[in-house]
């Protein structure tokens, strides 16, 4: 009977291995990318508000004007009393400041704090021989290096030597090339480039 039980105990034990074995790889990869996001958090003194974020703005003791609100496309909200502000473009400190200034003409002293509830306008594009390219909302400050990771690392035929990143100013296409072997080797990691949002990272 003990010979039995301990058969069956190694067949347990192997058929736990194989299951392992047989889950797929790539979601192992996607689960720990979401982890990876959802552990990033909103900078009040770094983050910088875009189109559809979406704020909540409390105002102490005055309810009426506390709300959430979405940053529309042309980058205002609209609030009680003020109206529209442009919010795009801003901190959420730097709004804090531009909402206390307006509401003082309506509240005396009044106390905002601002918290972004939804980071949705800071969006990179990672293309290319990554494992799980595509469109990737950023909530602080992110590098190529760490973009890589979140996008799964390389494929097998990949090029992490010549790693493209292409952003627009001004009007203007802007393209940058990073050597990822470089960056990890510590030989030249100053070209590690600090990603802003429309960034589109391309893996050859």
């Amino acid at each position: 009977m003990k010979r039995l039980l301990s058969i069956g105990s190694i067949g347990t034990f192997i058929l736990l291995i194989m299951t392992c074995m047989a889950y797929p790889q790539a979601d192992r990869e996607i689960l720990s990318r979401k982890e990876a996001q959802a552990e990033v958090a909103v900078d009040g003194d770094q983050y910088v508000i875009g189109p559809e974020d979406v704020l909540y703005i409390h105002v102490w003791k005055e309810e009426v004007l506390t709300r959430t609100v979405p940053v529309r496309m042309d980058g205002k909200i609209s609030l009680p009393l003020i109206q529209e502000i442009k919010a795009a473009g801003l901190t959420p400190l730097q709004l804090k400041e531009v909402v206390m200034r307006k509401l003082r003409d309506f509240v005396e002293n009044p106390i905002v704090s601002i918290t972004v509830v939804e980071a949705n306008s800071f969006k990179v594009y990672v293309t290319g021989l990554v494992r799980n390219p595509g469109v990737y909302r950023l909530r602080s400050e992110t590098t190529v290096t760490q973009i890589i990771s979140l996008a799964g690392g390389f494929t097998e035929w990949a090029n992490p030597k010549k790693i493209l990143v292409v952003r627009k100013e001004e009007g203007r296409e802007k393209r940058m090339k990073v050597n990822y072997k470089k960056i990890m080797n510590g030989s030249d990691t100053s070209s590690d480039v600090i990603l802003k949002t429309g960034d589109t990272i391309i893996v050859p």
